[in-house]
């Protein structure tokens, strides 16, 4: 009767200790970077988010006309300044560049229990208020967010970019956690992710990127580091054959780490080659002219 009594009360201390686990590992870490935009003309702008609270967000605009706008989502515990690099990019190109930090990032409003549906939700907030047909392209975290968010709002979606993906969440946090630290994965992360899921209400597997990607039917543009360590590269791949109606294309980015991607000689090329193929750039034959 004693052991039963002492491994109930273990069992009770394990339950407490990960969801208090549960709760910790969506609050932090937050890890902002300053790089604020350089080029244009810069609107620096906060809208209403949908629970009463507030998203900063950056809207920059091309000195001369542009070819539209593209909307990038940063990933888990950054912020909007995190995704000016990329940004910069298509800004050479002519684009209407729009950055914002998801709630309780940077300096948009706090929010508990931050997860990738409500990083969809921030991304819905900027995409009602900009009432355009846009690219959108999302960074780790940021790209399920984007992933939801083109489910829910396909005619808001020009083209889909999805950088540092992963297939299955539940795979895809098991991985982080372990990465993180091998004790802290195996000992704690299965508990972790089962607290989730039922606060969730199974959202947690509903909302997965693989049963997602089948309802996706705009061109969508994978992007990926070789030497991804967080989300290994088979999790883009796995990923890339989710997609059954979306023509998908698929760019590993080789030496690269997790958001190293953007840097690499590769990067540029791939970009401009979707791009032009999905009417985005205009002729094939004009992207030499376009500037490196």
């Amino acid at each position: 009767m004693n052991w039963f009594l002492i491994f109930a009360a273990l069992a009770g201390i394990y339950g407490l200790v990960t969801l208090v686990l549960a709760y910790i590992v969506q609050q932090y870490p937050r890890n902002p970077v300053q790089d604020p935009p350089d080029w244009g003309h810069v609107e620096d702008l906060r809208l209403e988010a949908v629970d009463g609270g507030s998203i900063e967000v950056w809207r920059v605009l091309p000195d001369g006309s542009s070819r539209g706008t593209i909307l990038l989502m940063h990933g888990w515990g950054r912020n909007r300044d995190r995704m000016v690099g990329r940004a910069r990019i298509f800004a050479r190109w002519g684009f209407t560049t729009v950055m914002h930090s998801a709630r309780d990032h940077g300096h948009s409003s706090p929010s508990r229990m931050m997860n990738i549906m409500k990083f969809a939700e921030d991304i819905e907030t900027v995409l009602h208020w900009l009432d355009e047909p846009v690219l959108l392209y999302g960074h780790s975290a940021g790209s399920g967010g984007a992933l939801i968010a083109a489910v829910r709002n396909p005619e808001k979606i020009r083209l889909l970019f999805l950088e540092g993906v992963f297939a299955e969440t539940r795979e895809a946090l098991m991985h982080l956690y372990i990465w993180a630290s091998p004790f802290f994965g195996h000992c704690f992360g299965p508990m972790i992710l089962f607290w989730m899921n039922l606060f969730y209400r199974g959202r947690l597997r509903r909302m997965t990127p693989c049963r997602l990607a089948r309802d996706i039917t705009m061109p969508v543009m994978l992007i990926h580091g070789e030497k991804d360590r967080r989300f290994p590269v088979r999790f883009a791949h796995q990923l890339k054959a989710c997609f059954t109606t979306a023509p998908v294309a698929l760019y590993v980015a080789q030496g690269a780490g997790h958001s190293a991607s953007s840097t690499t000689p590769g990067y540029i090329p791939a970009m401009r080659q979707f791009l032009a193929r999905h009417g985005a750039l205009g002729p094939v034959e004009d992207m030499s002219k376009l500037e490196n």
